[in-house]
């Protein structure tokens, strides 16, 4: 029976009730685990944001520009579209 899901998915109909239940604990604790790491993430990708803000404000208060001729450069290459793919891999 094709799950739908990838090749390391099990086989559902040959699973007794207790290994069925293993398999959805140890994957609700991976999914709870995950979560708490994206949740950390965010809050850290929050506090760098507004350090950036910060700095951008504080240059702008003293007459600076707050973008730079390479700020300029990349948003245009994200505009049309040439910044080379993510390098991140997600895990599979």
């Amino acid at each position: 029976m094709s799950t739908g899901f990838d090749d390391s998915f099990p086989d559902l109909g040959s699973m007794s009730d207790d290994e069925l239940k293993r398999l959805i604990a140890e994957l609700t604790d991976e999914e709870r685990q995950v979560s708490y790491r994206r949740r950390t993430m965010h809050g850290k990708i929050d506090i760098l944001r507004a350090e950036l803000v910060n700095r951008l404000r504080t240059r702008r208060e003293e007459g600076e520009s707050a973008l730079t001729g390479a700020d300029v450069d990349q948003l245009t290459e994200i505009l049309l579209g040439k910044l080379p793919p993510l390098s991140w891999d997600p895990p599979r």
